[in-house]
């Protein structure tokens, strides 16, 4: 029998549409400017390779169905983002995997939300630092139930949507990705050996902008369940 220092932390999991089963998660990567138009309001213009930043697995903030989730403003910002994100779930690894094949290695799909310290990101930026600081905080990534795949075939050419207090902020299709969904699994998958229960971030559309203490965001995905939080 294992003898531990201390008890270890409960494995993060995230409820899956239509079952009581639980989807663990082990890593968190994201895709940043993966969209045109947020590429170009970032200061961007070329389709550029994709390149990956990744959040820590307790930053999840599962968002159930028809509540209101509360959502900590974190500590050291005054400019807190919002980017509303098709979230893929990994059901089978993979390294080196073939374009034409990294759809099978998915189980599922989520709504997501990459929350971002944008002040501290510019400000690491500007000093050629990692940003880790500005994605990979505590409660960053809020994230709805997972939908599996043969429930969500027209998942890649959905409408994505986020409002603030009943505001449009955010709107785009998952077919306006840059590098889709299928490119990015290869990609990523170069770098890093995917394994069951991986999230990937997809990218953002345009529109993201502050939030405050008190905001109400609504994020939507076509066939997805929607979140809803309130910055607290």
């Amino acid at each position: 029998m294992t003898h531990f220092v201390f008890t270890p932390a409960p494995v993060v999991q995230i409820p899956v549409v239509g079952t009581e089963a639980q989807f663990p998660v082990r890593r968190i990567y994201c895709v940043a400017r993966n969209y045109e138009e947020h590429a170009r309001e970032m200061g961007h213009t070329d389709r550029e390779p994709p390149f990956f930043f990744m959040k820590p697995a307790d930053a999840v903030v599962v968002c159930l169905p028809g509540q209101t989730t509360p959502l900590p403003y974190p500590s050291l910002t005054g400019n807190l983002h919002h980017e509303v994100e098709l979230v893929v779930a990994i059901g089978t690894g993979g390294k080196n995997i073939p374009g034409d094949q990294a759809l099978q290695h998915i189980f599922g799909y989520a709504v997501g939300l990459d929350m971002t310290r944008r002040d501290l990101q510019n400000d690491m930026k500007k000093q050629g630092r990692p940003w880790c600081i500005a994605k990979g905080f505590d409660h960053s990534a809020p994230i709805g139930l997972i939908t599996p795949t043969a429930a969500v075939p027209g998942i890649h050419a959905a409408e994505i949507d986020l409002s603030v207090n009943g505001t449009p902020r955010q709107h785009g299709q998952t077919d306006q990705l840059i590098w889709r969904v299928a490119e990015t699994i290869a990609q990523l998958s170069t770098a890093w050996e995917l394994q069951p229960g991986d999230l990937i971030y997809t990218g953002t559309p345009a529109g993201v902008g502050a939030v405050t203490q008190g905001d109400v965001l609504h994020g939507t995905i076509t066939g997805l369940s929607p979140i809803c939080c309130q910055v607290v």
